[in-house]
């Protein structure tokens, strides 16, 4: 039975929003949705073209010209209005989440909060955007910046976080003046087109914001995204192949780009900590949104002399969850996306096996529950040598890894060519600065497994990309910075 939605008003079928309006695809052809619980349709979404996306750019460019001249306060109001509303209808937000990602109602209300606050942070960044007075070097001249929006923003976002992801990419952007063309995730569609309904109720203006869906058609999307001129920033979340190539895409016009690829994420005990606190955010990090969040833990290297401790303490909690269907009272962890997601977690338990790890808990599908589902998986005895170590999983499985000193565990721990997040537990404070400096990642959780925050930066080194999201850093990555010199400023008065 399909869960039922208070306004069912939120869920969009066949439709997209574009330029203050719904609109079907003009082929007229759509793709299906399905609840990765139990397989069956949700709905279906446009399957919108590269003729409908350069539509979209081309009413984005033309409501830029009027948004970017509104005060901050104006858009401030705007953004708020968005929050509010979202809060409003955190429930049913929250209910598309679960439908169509699968992850526990819990949790999706969660990330509706979450999601929901980018909104209420940039609101209240918008009236402040400041620029600066320098002085110059040369007599007489005066020199001083304005900030300004960069144009009109292709945002592409991933499925894992339906909600937020958008909501993080858009908040900047209205903020600052800038109008948008967004790209739904094709595996979960309906949760951005219920906040692009939202958005309208709050009074954005037509064109401001425009939610588009494809599938099939995401390859010729992209690529129309990332080459047309009227588009002059690219923000995009996903895989670091993705990345590289819209990056390359990016480059036939030179667009400003923020990127927030994969992630391998090593998650440090050491022998000093406080091994109840490194065992709930090892739970918190690894197996937050059943392990499919780019900056879950996905290396979790104990040291020798707690690493049984650990093993026994963590093994203990995983073995209390719950899986199964989202909607379900009790169900702490709910399926994977989609049977490939699986079907990786499975190679690399079995390849762990294979090479000599012990499978402490877990590591089998759950075919009972749905194509979909696998058991919480704790396993010791890692090596360098298994698939683990160097690839991202992107599911329910912890792998532990013993290490004796600290230089071991570093140089473990940034032998990646990614760097998105890290995490590592002690109460020596001469070794938290020594560590977190040596972490080559772009966000270090020290004590704590959850670092995701509006007010924090977000985002990664190497191939994890660039640019970072939330916060005061932001809100830069929209705007670009004019210069203005003044001459003839400097003639003193005469007496």
């Amino acid at each position: 039975m399909a869960p039922k939605l208070k306004d069912p008003s939120l869920l969009k079928q066949d439709v997209c929003y574009v330029n203050g309006e719904w609109v079907k695809a003009k082929s007229g052809k759509t793709f299906e949705v399905f609840d990765p619980s139990t397989g069956k349709l949700i709905g279906t979404c446009p399957e919108f073209d590269a003729e409908d996306t350069k539509a979209a750019i081309k009413h984005a460019a033309a409501a830029f010209d009027t948004f970017r001249h509104k005060t901050g306060r104006e858009r401030s109001k705007i953004l708020r209005k968005w929050y509010d509303l979202m809060m409003e209808n955190a429930d049913d937000l929250a209910t598309l989440i679960t439908w169509e990602n699968g992850k526990p109602t819990a949790d999706a209300k969660g990330e509706v909060t979450y999601a929901a606050n980018f909104f209420e942070w940039f609101s209240e960044e918008a009236p402040r955007i400041y620029g600066d007075t320098i002085p110059s070097s040369v007599p007489g001249n005066r020199v001083w910046t304005i900030k300004e929006p960069v144009g009109v923003c292709g945002l592409i976002t991933p499925w894992n976080f339906p909600a937020a992801m958008i909501t993080r990419k858009i908040g900047p952007a209205l903020a600052v003046g800038c109008t948008v063309v967004a790209k739904a995730p094709g595996e979960t569609p309906f949760t951005s087109l219920a906040l692009a309904e939202l958005a309208h109720r709050a009074g954005v203006p037509a064109g401001v914001v425009n939610v588009i869906t494809a599938l099939g058609n995401t390859p010729a999307v992209g690529q129309v995204l990332t080459t047309d001129p009227t588009v002059r920033k690219i923000s995009f979340t996903g895989s670091t192949g993705v990345g590289k190539l819209l990056m390359k895409q990016c480059s036939s016009t030179l667009k400003k780009l923020s990127l927030e690829l994969g992630g391998n994420a090593p998650f440090i005990v050491f022998d000093d900590a406080d091994i109840d606190v490194a065992v709930t955010g090892a739970i918190n990090s690894k197996f937050r949104s059943s392990g499919q969040t780019c900056v879950c833990a996905n290396r979790l290297y104990v040291q020798a002399g707690v690493y049984d401790e650990f093993c026994r303490k963590f093994t203990e909690k995983v073995r209390e969850f719950r899986v199964g269907n989202g909607f379900e009272q009790g169900v702490t962890h709910g399926p994977l996306i989609h049977d490939r997601a699986v079907d990786k977690v499975e190679q690399h338990v079995r390849d762990a096996e294979k090479k000599g790890a012990k499978v402490l808990l877990g590591g089998h599908k759950l075919p009972d529950l749905g194509p979909n589902f696998y058991q919480p998986t704790v396993i010791s005895g890692m090596t360098s040598e298994m698939a683990m170590a160097s690839e991202e999983t992107f599911g329910p499985v912890a792998g532990l890894f013993k290490f004796e000193t600290e230089e071991e565990v570093l140089k473990w721990a940034n032998a990646t060519e990614v760097g998105l997040a890290g995490y590592f537990f002690s109460r020596d404070i001469q070794r938290v600065h020594r560590v977190a400096e040596h972490l080559e990642v772009g966000m270090v959780g020290v004590n704590t497994g959850l670092i995701s925050d509006p007010a924090a930066p977000f985002g990664g080194v190497k191939e994890s990309g660039f640019g970072r999201e939330g916060s005061l850093y932001g809100i830069g990555e929209y705007q670009i910075t004019k210069m203005v010199t003044y001459g003839g400023m400097g003639q003193p008065l005469q007496k």
